[in-house]
């Protein structure tokens, strides 16, 4: 943010985020930044974990 006195009074009112907020921002982030192809690749392996599918020996892309 460039208008540090609209941080601060956020800062004031809200607290700071919580260091796992923070971290989904950054990871969020770091998937927009990402080709659709390699998205679709990171949904699909987050899908395979959680039900727990093995996990391909090679790279997807």
């Amino acid at each position: 943010m460039k208008n540090l006195n609209f941080a601060a009074e956020l800062h004031l009112k809200l607290g700071a985020p919580a260091n796992g907020t923070v971290e989904s921002l950054r990871l969020l982030r770091a998937f927009l930044k990402l080709a659709p192809r390699q998205r679709f690749e990171v949904i699909k392996l987050v899908e395979d974990l959680v039900t727990d599918e093995t996990i391909p020996e090679h790279p997807l892309s």
